[in-house]
This record gives C-alpha cells, sequence and structure tokens, in this order.
C-alpha cells in the first residue's frame, strides 16, 4: 500500500510517499481502508521529535474515516461498513489497523470528508466544554487558538449550549470574521485578550479559559480568570511551557485543569463511544459543522504540514487517501 513515512525528524521534507507493507491485524482488531484523515499540530510536533524518540520508519496521523475491510473475531463490525477511527500506528496510509473500542460507525447521510472532522478535534472540543470545563449558561469564558479545529469547535459547542459570552483569540484579526460567524461574541488578539476579559468583566475575569497555546498565553490567562474560575489546558502549541505557582489558584479557588485525548484513547478509550456518538449526531443535524480550510492529497502532506505551521489557515486540514 501507499503511506507517508518518515525516517528522521527535521522539517516537512523528511515525510516521504512511498510503498510499505499492510499492517498486521491482532484480536479485537479491524482493517480499515482509508477514505481521508487529517492533519493536527500533534503532527507536526511529532514530526519534529518534540515528544522524544521515534520509533523509524514513522506513520503520523490521529485518525481516519473510512470502510471497514476485514474484522477479527465475534466483532460487532462487519466487512463493508463506514467508520471513523483512532489508528494504533499512524493514519498516513491507504490502510490502517485499529482496536475495535478506537472504531465507530457513521450515519449514511454523512459523507467520508465530513467525518473526517470528527474523530480529534471534535471529540476532544466536546469533552472539554461539557465534561472538563462543564460550561454554564451564565458564564463568561475564553478560547485561545479559535480559528484552529478544536478552537473552531469550542466556539461552536460554546455558542450551542448557550453561554452568556464567547471571547475568543487569535494569532491574526484578519481571522475575525470567520470565528464571529462561528459564535465568538468577541475576538481579540493574544497581545490584548488580558484586558479586553477584564473590560467585559468588570474586572471579574473569566469564569472558564481553555488553553491550547501555553507558554506566556499561561500566565496571561490566569491574570484574567476569576476566582473559582477554571483554566483548562490541553496543548502547547507555543513549544513552550505553561507556568503558575500555587499561590495562583489556592487563595483564589481556581481550578487548573488537564486533559489530552492521545492519553484518554490509550487508558480510557472506552469513554469516547457516547461522546463520538454525540457528536455525529450533531453533525447529522447540522447543529455543528467544521470548516475545511483545505484537502490535499496523500502525495502532498508535506504541504499540509507547511500550512498548518504557517498559522494561515482557518478550520481543518484534510488528507484525501
Amino acid at each position: 500500500m501507499k503511506a507517508v513515512i518518515q525516517n528522521e525528524f527535521g522539517d516537512a521534507n523528511v515525510l516521504s510517499y512511498t510503498e510499505v507493507e499492510l499492517p498486521k491485524m491482532s484480536e479485537n482488531e479491524i482493517l480499515i481502508k482509508t477514505e481521508y484523515t487529517s492533519v493536527n499540530y500533534a503532527d507536526v510536533k511529532k514530526r519534529k521529535g518534540n515528544k522524544g524518540r521515534g520509533n523509524f520508519p514513522l506513520i503520523l496521523g490521529l485518525d481516519v474515516a473510512g470502510t471497514i475491510e476485514e474484522v477479527s473475531g465475534n466483532s460487532s463490525f462487519t466487512k463493508g461498513e463506514r467508520v471513523i477511527a483512532f489508528p494504533k500506528d499512524g493514519s498516513y496510509a491507504e490502510y490502517v489497523v485499529a482496536n475495535e473500542q478506537l472504531v465507530f460507525k457513521i450515519p449514511d447521510s454523512l459523507s467520508f470528508k465530513q467525518a473526517a472532522t470528527v474523530p480529534t478535534v471534535s471529540i476532544l472540543a466536546y469533552i472539554l466544554i461539557h465534561e472538563i470545563g462543564q460550561v454554564k449558561k451564565t458564564d463568561t469564558i475564553v478560547i485561545h487558538s479559535a480559528a484552529g479545529g478544536v478552537g473552531s469547535m469550542l466556539v461552536q459547542l460554546a455558542k450551542l449550549a448557550g453561554v452568556n459570552k464567547i471571547i475568543a483569540t487569535v494569532g491574526n484579526l484578519n481571522k475575525e470574521k470567520y470565528v464571529k460567524d462561528l459564535g465568538a461574541d468577541i475576538v481579540c488578539t493574544y497581545e490584548s485578550f488580558t484586558k479586553e476579559v477584564l473590560k467585559q468583566t468588570n474586572n471579574l475575569g473569566a469564569n472558564i479559559i481553555f488553553d491550547s497555546v501555553a507558554g506566556e498565553v499561561t500566565s496571561m490567562s490566569l491574570e484574567c480568570l476569576s476566582l473559582y474560575g477554571t483554566l483548562v489546558q490541553f496543548g502547547n502549541s507555543s513549544g513552550k511551557p505553561g507556568n503558575f505557582k500555587t499561590s495562583d489558584v489556592h487563595s483564589s479557588c481556581r481550578n487548573i485543569k488537564g486533559f489530552s485525548l492521545g492519553t484518554t484513547r490509550k487508558h480510557n478509550p472506552a469513554r469516547l463511544a457516547d461522546i463520538a456518538e454525540k457528536v455525529l449526531e450533531l453533525f447529522v443535524a447540522k447543529k455543528i459543522t467544521l470548516p475545511i480550510a483545505h484537502v490535499f492529497n496523500l502525495v502532498d502532506v508535506a504541504l499540509a504540514h507547511k500550512l498548518i505551521e504557517s498559522r494561515n489557515y482557518e478550520g481543518k486540514i484534510l488528507v484525501r487517501v
């Protein structure tokens, strides 16, 4: 089969389109023919080696939308069913293998292209809004990196939940219209959001802040987080750690919560089935949608990585396999 592999860490040019062997199935696993996969910032970090040692040759990619090619044992799935999945050894490939617990059937009314926007960013955003952040209608919330895939979905889900005020941050204000169209009330830059949040809340601060950037953005977020507020930390796209002191939280009764979809896929995959079903229902009902910034062919995955790194896009980047 065709796949995109890398044999060393480095820039996007280390990604190579080549022929590799079909992945082998084990018990309780499913072989899937890939229609679409997506590119996430986590792929860029892994390609560069930010996650440590690489088991080369390495195939990147977190999720797929495709058709079941083969099942093992007494499976609840059958050949030919349309699914989304989190494969075990990357997704930049014509065929992938996934554990049954990380495979979810998709409704006939949802195209593969639409379904491919669901697995990583949409499931993650749903958990962040409803389980980790536990947003309420009376809240004022801040969503960092609101024009990206997860940010785009967080804004929509917060709007759907009836959140009182949604303040979004972007790297460039030319993305303001896009983010407001998704449901944000106020859009500002990373340089200005602290003052804006305090202004909008009579200096009380935001109830919940969703931070996937870390670095200085984390400390700036704590400057405008309310008493009893929650900072939800779920990434560090800046490449820098976010720092805080115990004194930042105990006397103000504030919380800092962390969440990783990757950790949950590995250690608690059963948690995801109900979430996937709810998210797919919202897509089918057209209550949420994830705008697609660009679709690349598998051979051009390196270009997709360069677009992600440029930050010059809005929504989700897909790869047609």
